[in-house]
């Protein structure tokens, strides 16, 4: 469902409009998006993923932070996107001029890492976004679709569960695919033991 005000917003007028109502909303291109309420196994996968980063930044002594609720701001000012999970250098904050009002982030500083786990709006995380957080310079996204719901291009043919992680190399996004006992390969966590199956499996 869109609900658009008379005009397209800016994120400025978003942040000033957003209402307390328990309903998440994110900005794409100056129209403001109510998004659907997350299933059982889509939390599931959540929290699985973000109990394991947890526990890699903690060992390894990171400065980093995964908060309840932020927001990637867009180098156009026209849209702001709230990932599933936004691994955030907490060293940076300080740096980000909209943190302590608005809980929003603008530079790549400071996200070391997005990620989306795919629902039924999969062409948001597999273009807009893609774009969008290549375009900030965010070294890593990943984008998880455990029930296969993007097209068949990003899932195979037939469709299967896929995880996709992106690495930025020269300002692009170069993207490895993972679908069953395949070992994922990130970058940033280059000690995490996970299979793609195993991530897959956590949203049962």
């Amino acid at each position: 469902m869109t609900q658009t005000l008379p005009k397209l917003v800016t994120f400025e007028q978003f942040i000033e409009w957003y209402p307390l109502d328990g309903v998440r909303y994110e900005l794409y291109k100056g129209v403001i998006v109510e998004m659907p309420p997350p299933t059982g196994a889509h939390e599931n996968v959540v929290g699985f993923l973000a109990a394991q980063i947890t526990f890699q930044f903690l060992q390894t002594g990171l400065p980093f932070r995964i908060p309840k609720t932020a927001f990637i701001k867009t180098q156009n000012n026209n849209s702001a996107y709230s990932p599933d999970i936004l691994l955030l250098n907490h060293d940076n904050l300080v740096n980000e001029p909209l943190w302590s009002k608005q809980s929003t982030v603008i530079q790549a500083t400071s996200i070391p890492l997005a990620i989306e786990v795919v629902s039924t709006n999969w062409q948001d995380d597999y273009y807009d976004k893609l774009r969008d957080y290549e375009d900030i310079g965010i070294t890593e996204y990943w984008i998880v679709d455990y029930a296969a719901l993007g097209g068949k291009r990003f899932t195979g043919n037939p469709k299967q569960p896929t995880m996709t992680i992106c690495q930025l190399v020269d300002g692009d996004y170069q993207m490895s695919v993972f679908r069953g006992n395949n070992p994922i390969a990130s970058p940033l966590f280059p000690q995490l033991n996970l299979t793609a199956q195993q991530i897959f499996d956590s949203a049962l």
